[in-house]
This record gives C-alpha cells, structure tokens and sequence, in this order.
C-alpha cells in the first residue's frame, strides 16, 4: 500500500481564502451595524421621558417586594444602558464605505441578489454605489 500523499494549498487558494474572509469581515461588520441601529417600533424614547422613568423605579424601589425589587433594577439597568446609547451618535459612513468596495464581489461569490441586501435594510443608495443593481 502506497503511503498518502499530502496535499498542500496553493499561495493563490491561500490568497483566495483570505480574500473571502475580508470580504465577509466587511460585510458582516456593516450588516452588523444597519442591524443594531435599524429603526425602532413604537414611540422614540426621548433622554427626558427615560429619566423620568429612572426617578419612578427609584421611588418604587422603596416599597417594592423583592420580586418587583429585581424587575425594577433590571428595568434601571436597561434604560441606563438605552440612554448611553442614545448619547452615542453611531457614524456608519466607513463601514458602509468598506462595504460598498467589496459588495460586488461578495454578491457574486456567494450569488447574493439586489432584493436580499434591500430585504436586510441596505439602503439603495449604498448598493448602487457598490456597483449592485436591480438585474443583479
């Protein structure tokens, strides 16, 4: 019995590997970003209305059981969190500009329509300018 060769990768499957897994990097990083800062349902919460909220759960803290005890500070610990981030202006431009340079490609690749990134919220303006049409 002849012993098995090993096979090793080429420097251009090795090159193309990396290729792929920047132009994913890319993609999920903006993807990642539209995701998170997509519009809410319901009524804006506005820094006042979620200050008021804070001063009502620490005057019901005062009374509450321990069961409303821990739903209330968990409450608090949320809208503190929602309310840094409110004062955190998130600046999408270089990602979407990253995403816009490799998109193309990345469509092609994986054989990703024009309708799949408009359904995950990638504005048109953002898909035309990574050369993605409506054909595509």
């Amino acid at each position: 019995m002849a012993a098995r060769r090993k096979s090793t990768m080429t420097t251009a499957h090795k090159r193309a590997l990396a290729e792929g897994r920047e132009l994913g990097r890319a993609v999920r990083k903006y993807l990642d970003a539209l995701h998170q800062n997509r519009p809410r349902r319901g009524r804006k919460r506005t820094t006042e209305s979620i200050k008021r909220r804070l001063d009502t759960i620490a005057k019901q803290l005062t009374d509450a059981s321990p069961l409303q005890r821990l739903q209330l500070v968990q409450e608090r610990m949320d809208l503190k969190a929602e309310l840094e981030q409110l004062g955190a202006k998130v600046d999408l431009s270089a990602l979407e500009r990253d995403f816009a340079q490799v998109a193309r490609d990345y469509s092609e690749r994986k054989g990703i329509s024009y309708a799949a990134w408009r359904e995950l919220g990638v504005p048109a303006d953002v898909l035309k300018r990574a050369g993605i049409g409506r054909s595509n």
